[in-house]
């Protein structure tokens, strides 16, 4: 279990309030450290899964110069993926629409990438959740967007949401890692650093 005697002191350089939420759900002692302006771009010709990884760890490198010898950092990009489409955050709210209106009545895979990072090591995966959402109306797109606002979310929801009650037929894997942080798994790459 990861406590008092953890070797490091755990830095979550995210201001997703959900990532923060999950994170102290562990029961683990970190602070939050945001850089501004990090670079999310990333190459064509990466998998999916490869894409969210690398945008994690090249967050993460943006960290690597100011960090203190017994600093971990934790960083994560979540995608959604639909018809082979990698939907990031909507510029606006006709995106958001957009998005949500290609997300209706289909599954797709939330992929959240994570890095954990210290001075002398860097340790790196992938976790997918598969969701299905049933045919939505446009109304009830209309009414997510105006009352929610999801701009800050990629593929423009929260399955922790209105959207995602009314919304979510089928969900196959971790219901965290669509919230933005696979914990399971961040628990477990944790207790290897002990």
């Amino acid at each position: 279990m990861v406590n008092d005697s953890f070797p490091f002191r755990i830095v979550l350089a995210s201001n997703s309030p959900r990532r923060k939420e999950l994170l102290a759900g562990l029961g683990i002692p970190f602070t939050v450290r945001v850089l501004p302006d990090i670079d999310e771009h990333y190459p064509s010709g990466l998998s999916s899964e490869e894409t969210a990884v690398f945008i994690a760890s090249n967050k993460a490198k943006a960290y690597r110069s100011s960090m203190a010898e017994d600093e971990l950092i934790i960083t994560a990009d979540t995608i959604v993926v639909c018809e082979q489409k990698i939907l990031g955050k909507p510029h606006d709210e006709a995106d958001a629409h957009r998005m949500l209106s290609l997300l209706s009545g289909q599954s797709h895979d939330v992929i959240t990438g994570v890095c954990l990072c210290s001075k002398t090591h860097e340790e790196h995966f992938a976790v997918t959740t598969k969701v299905t959402f049933k045919q939505l109306s446009d109304e009830e797109i209309t009414y997510y967007i105006n009352n929610y606002h999801p701009l800050d979310k990629a593929g423009a929801y929260g399955i922790q949401e209105w959207i995602g009650y009314i919304g979510v037929t089928a969900l196959e894997g971790s219901y965290f890692n669509v919230m933005g942080l696979p914990v399971q798994r961040v628990y477990e790459a944790l207790r290897k650093w002990e």
